[in-house]
């Protein structure tokens, strides 16, 4: 029986209050927090990204004090007192937040914060499951925040979250996976060799889920519709997705495409999903019953969403509503509950040094968030990952997927020897799930362990034990020839070795860890690398800007400051009206500039040339971060800017080198932005933007990505339109 959604017009919700003082006296000092928002964010530990939003408490003292002020609290205190949005409002996040189970918060209202943490450590499975229920995503953060490391630990493990679909995630001594089978430009065959190696380590039992470089309706139907034949053909029970926005996934599902389970990134504020995530949750509501009623696993699965979220993206588009990043998660869950899904995956540790800095912020962001999913009632997988630009590493991650196996999540990503080709980070493996499988005696999903079984990935040894079989971590098996093998391997980058001599029992052998750490280390340097003016000067005069990040720390820690101009570079500019204005700026990869754009530029220019579009004198920037294209269009008033950008170093050397295009369409005249508002749901929305990702010698190659660029301009301007507007005008 499929959930029926509340209407949000029916959920209740408290009066808006003032703003109140909190204040405690101890040794003499005195510590006050106005408000709540700014008592949950002193009571959390300290985290770049609230420190940069400056709602971190400035010493431990103070930390201790909002701790001690936060757990004397009455749940119903709390309850009564719904965080407000930017404008004094309680957004659609905080509505659906409060759709509880009432019977259970009217069990724990009278509680203080701490008395409702002693009694979750007291309870026993059911009832903690339970008196999660009752609870919005405030209060769970408000008990996360008063926890230690044992206790986040302790409480997830009792509270179990199944979900089912052809598989069933988180039944007592289970570990699943979601295989991540990404290409930098969503190359078959490379998709097909990632499958097959995910499969062969026993991967994949929650999800074959593929983000894609390409978001269009015709690209994703291909590529879901390639995934289906490799479900079929393998014979794996497991189910498909392609992480493509809401939108063009219900295009898909519309045209009778295998969109098996439903996706979408959600944020914490109504702000970060309407304008940056572009969906409100009427859309969300509209896709869940879409699947409900026409999705091709409704008749088999008992849920069929799927969300990720993680800590800091309503931070860094700075839509956070004064509201700390943990309970940003919190409100995450909140709403991910509306739809009973049947997965949720948390990415903290995905965007960077401006949210966390190092291991040990990772590390913690990480059991915080799974405490509060479990307890909101999701079925919680995790994906504690890491860039490059910042201060974590393998081994901080595999400390936190430790604790969270013993915490109980229900599943990890396995992405090909911990390198995302596609997104430029790292995750976990096939390799990872299955050392910590062995470690922490869980299997995967009882279907597929059937099949696994029955393939020889795993066997059974002569006390029952579910082992290793002959075939584990042989992708070959899945190959009619070595010929067809080993055209896939070709076609699949940074993947130095996955024959049976590359294993060293669950683990890769030596030789293949060291050179992947290289690698690693390699694409760190990289982004160290200053833009070298005079070197891009070569291809063609540049005018050069600056932002008000002044050096290369500044830069990584804070987007904001890449994201504007400095004084002096904002009064130069004046309009100029033009078609078409390119930027080059380094962001996370001065490299990826010097190596691409002396072919581009040439390229790019004789094109506009060619088509009559009007451009103005190209701009250099230092420092520069993708939203300080905003500035520029409204300064130079011009229609379309091609931002060409450094996108964060990954995978293999060669991929640090790896160049994005955001083509920024102004919506500024009155009937385009009144056709764009109406598309989006958002009234003030002043820019769309197309991507073309992954532009480098081992991506999509620099001068067929300025000839595609070109051309998608000359659709721009024609259509009058960019990103998924403009993708839904060309699919009709």
């Amino acid at each position: 029986m499929t959930k029926r959604l509340t209407a949000l017009a029916s959920i209740f919700v408290p009066e808006v209050k003032p703003d109140e003082l909190y204040t405690l006296k101890f040794h003499g000092t005195e510590f006050t927090f106005m408000g709540l928002k700014s008592l949950l964010a002193a009571a959390d530990i300290s985290k770049a990204g609230d420190r940069n939003a400056r709602l971190a408490a400035t010493t431990e003292t103070a930390r201790e004090a909002a701790r001690t002020l936060l757990s004397k609290l009455l749940v119903s205190h709390i309850y009564d007192r719904p965080l407000t949005d930017h404008l004094g409002n309680v957004d659609s996040v905080m509505r659906v937040n409060y759709d509880v189970d009432l019977i259970q918060y009217n069990s724990i209202k009278h509680l203080t914060v701490g008395g409702l943490k002693d009694r979750l450590l007291k309870a026993d499975s059911k009832e903690a499951a339970s008196l999660g229920f009752g609870m919005t995503g405030v209060l769970a953060a408000a008990v996360a925040k008063i926890m230690d490391v044992h206790e986040l630990v302790f409480v997830a493990k009792k509270i179990e979250r199944t979900s089912k679909a052809r598989t069933t995630l988180g039944e007592k001594g289970r570990l699943s996976s979601r295989l991540q089978p990404n290409h930098p430009t969503d190359e078959l065959r490379s998709l097909t060799f990632l499958i097959y190696a995910g499969l062969s380590t026993g991967g994949g039992d929650a999800l074959i889920g593929m983000n894609p470089a390409i978001d269009t309706v015709d690209n994703i139907s291909t590529v879901l519709r390639h995934l289906d034949k490799i479900r079929r053909k393998t014979g794996a029970p497991t189910q498909i997705c392609v992480l493509s926005h809401v939108k063009t996934q219900m295009a898909c599902l519309a045209l009778g495409v295998p969109v098996e389970i439903m996706f979408q990134s959600l944020a914490g504020t109504e702000q970060t999903n309407l304008t940056e995530f572009d969906f409100t949750v009427d859309l969300l509501d509209q896709a869940y019953t879409a699947m409900r009623d026409q999705g091709p696993l409704h008749a088999v699965a008992k849920q069929f969403m799927y969300f990720e979220t993680g800590q800091g993206s309503e931070f860094t588009y700075n839509k956070h509503n004064g509201i700390d990043m943990a309970t940003c998660e919190g409100l995450c869950y909140g709403l991910a509950r509306r739809y009973d899904p049947f997965m949720v995956n948390n990415v903290t540790g995905f965007i960077g040094p401006e949210t966390h800095l190092d291991n040990f912020e990772m590390i913690l962001s990480n059991l915080q968030d799974h405490f509060m999913g479990k307890l909101l009632g999701l079925p919680m997988g995790m994906a504690p990952c890491y860039t490059l630009h910042s201060n974590i590493g393998l081994d901080g991650q595999q400390m936190a997927t430790q604790m969270l196996t013993a915490a109980g999540a229900n599943f990890y990503m396995e992405v090909c020897l911990n390198t995302d080709r596609m997104l430029a980070y790292f995750d976990t493996s096939g390799h990872d799930n299955q050392t910590l499988r062995e470690i922490y005696q869980k299997k995967p999903s009882e279907e597929f362990l059937q099949w696994a079984i029955s393939k020889d990935i795993f066997t059974l040894d002569r006390d029952g034990v579910v082992v290793r079989g002959k075939n584990w971590g042989n992708p070959r098996m899945f190959c009619e020839s070595d010929m067809e093998y080993n055209e896939l391997l070709h076609a699949t980058p940074s993947v130095p070795g996955f024959s049976a001599s590359d294993h060293a029992g669950p683990r890769p052998t030596n030789r293949v860890a060291r050179e992947l750490r290289l690698d690693q280390a390699i694409g760190r340097a990289a982004i160290q690398c200053e833009l070298d003016i005079p070197r891009i000067n070569a291809c063609t005069p540049f005018r050069v800007l600056k932002t008000n990040a002044s050096d290369k720390q500044s830069h990584l820690s804070s987007p904001e400051l890449g994201s504007f101009l400095n004084t002096e570079s904002s009064t130069n500019l004046v309009p100029e009206n033009s078609d078409v204005q390119i930027i080059v700026a380094d962001g996370l990869s001065a490299d990826a500039v010097h190596a691409n754009i002396p072919e581009m530029i040439p390229v790019l220019l004789d094109g506009f040339v060619a088509k009559k579009l009007a451009t103005g004198k190209p701009i250099a920037i230092s420092y520069g971060r993708v939203k300080v294209a905003e500035q520029v269009a409204t300064l130079l008033k011009c229609k379309v800017v091609v931002l060409l950008i450094g996108e964060r170093p990954g995978g293999s050397a060669v991929a640090s080198r790896s160049l994005s295009a955001y083509l920024l369409f102004n919506v500024s005249e009155p009937k385009t932005q009144a056709a764009a508002a109406a598309f989006s749901k958002n009234p003030e929305i002043r820019f769309e933007y197309t991507v073309i990702s992954n532009i480098y010698e081992a991506g999509l190659l620099p001068a067929e990505a300025a000839s595609a660029i070109v051309e998608k301009c000359e659709q721009i301007l024609s259509y009058k339109a960019a990103g998924n507007r403009l993708e839904a005008i060309c699919a009709g």
